[in-house]
Formats: C-alpha cells, sequence, structure tokens
C-alpha cells in the first residue's frame, strides 16, 4: 500500500512520552508580550513558536498543552493576541504564541503593523527551532494559510502543520480536510513530513505534540 504524503504523527514510544510530560510538569510562566523586534528576550535558549491565522486556537494550544488554563489569554475575538507573547518553559526554552494573521476586528494599519512584526521575526530569530502552524480542522489551509507557508519556505524555518479543534468535525469530513492539507503542503520544502491532529478540548494529541517538542529541545 502506497503511504500517504504527510502521514500523521505516530504515537510516541513510552520514553519520549514521559520526555514529553516531564518537559510540560515544570515552570511555565509568561514572559513579556513583544510589540517590536527591539523588545525580543536575549535569543540564548531554543524557541518553538505557534503561528495560525486568527481564532484558530493558538493560545488554547498553549494552555492545553501547559496545563494551565489562563496561562495564555484566548479569546473568542479574532486578532485579540497582537503582540508576539513568550512564555519560558523551564530554563532553557521558549513557547513563543504569534500574533494572529488574517481577519482581525483592529484598524488596518494595526494588522498591517502586526503582519511586518511577525514576518520579522519568523525571518531572523537564529534559535527558532520549528514553527507550528495551526490549521482549523473544520477549513483546512486556506489563501491566507500560504502566505506564512511561503515566508517559512523562505526563511528556512521548518514548520510543521498541527490541526486543531479535530473534536469540531465528523471523521469523514476531518478525511477531507487532511487531503487538502496534504496536498497544499507538497509545493512547500519547509514543512516536516508528518502532522498532529489536536483537541485542546478532548485532549487529543497534546501528548504527541509535547513529545515533539521535548524532542527538538534535544536536537
Amino acid at each position: 500500500m502506497t503511504r500517504l504524503p504527510f502521514p500523521l504523527a505516530p504515537d510516541p514510544e513510552a520514553e519520549a512520552l514521559e520526555r514529553g510530560r516531564k518537559l510540560f510538569a515544570g515552570r511555565c510562566e509568561f514572559l513579556k508580550g513583544v510589540v517590536a523586534m527591539s523588545g525580543l528576550p536575549p535569543a540564548d535558549r531554543v524557541e518553538i513558536c505557534f503561528a495560525g491565522r486568527s481564532n484558530v486556537g493558538k493560545s488554547t494550544l498553549i494552555n492545553a498543552l501547559t496545563g494551565q488554563k489562563a496561562l495564555a489569554r484566548a479569546s473568542n475575538t479574532p486578532g485579540r493576541t497582537q503582540e508576539i507573547n513568550y512564555f519560558a518553559l523551564g530554563e532553557a526554552h521558549y513557547l513563543v504564541d504569534l500574533p494572529g494573521y488574517g481577519f482581525a476586528k483592529a484598524p488596518v494599519a494595526t494588522v498591517e503593523k502586526w503582519q511586518r512584526l511577525l514576518k520579522a521575526y519568523l525571518s531572523g530569530r537564529p534559535t527558532l527551532r520549528r514553527a507550528f502552524v495551526l490549521i482549523d480542522a473544520r477549513h483546512g489551509i486556506k489563501a491566507v494559510d500560504q502566505e506564512i507557508l511561503t515566508l517559512l519556505d523562505k526563511a528556512a524555518v521548518p514548520f510543521q502543520a498541527v490541526l486543531t479543534k479535530a473534536d469540531k468535525v465528523k471523521a469523514a469530513e476531518r478525511e477531507k480536510v487532511l487531503d487538502q492539507v496534504r496536498a497544499r503542503l507538497q509545493p512547500h520544502p519547509a514543512a516536516f513530513p508528518e502532522m498532529i491532529v489536536t483537541s485542546s478540548e478532548k485532549g487529543d494529541g497534546i501528548a504527541t505534540l509535547r513529545s515533539t517538542i521535548a524532542a527538538l529541545a534535544d536536537v
């Protein structure tokens, strides 16, 4: 049987699961919100960032990963995350919540400023190990996502697709979305060849994503 391109990440082995659990069982706290490149903390530790269009569930996913319901501010209002938000995970890692791109209830000039900051960060952060690009499992990759994927290609930043809100869609529809995402990812050389499907509400995929991040920390 031909193996599908961009298969779902396999379930981690016990040792990898434990490493992921330990990493996220430690202290994780909000460090700062950054509105300009000059405000970034020193590039002295591994960084993992989360990118995605507005209201895709970045903040909710970070809360699920860390087991802290209010660590990252989640909102039903698209565009609420207006800064690059840094979270210190233990003593040697940063989790980074990027501004949502695409539709936002804000003035055009403000949205453009967010997008410039987002592009500058992705293009120029030397300690960024991987970007996790969040895709709504109900909708798949949209035109607005293509710009960020192309930017990641140009910046040579490896990225991995993470589908969110998987509990909101039936299994048959999810497969259609997965096929669409696979097709859209194929032209992108920076795309990591496995996807992760998550539900922050149900906990699906959270342990796999923790293990993936823990493994990156050791590279």
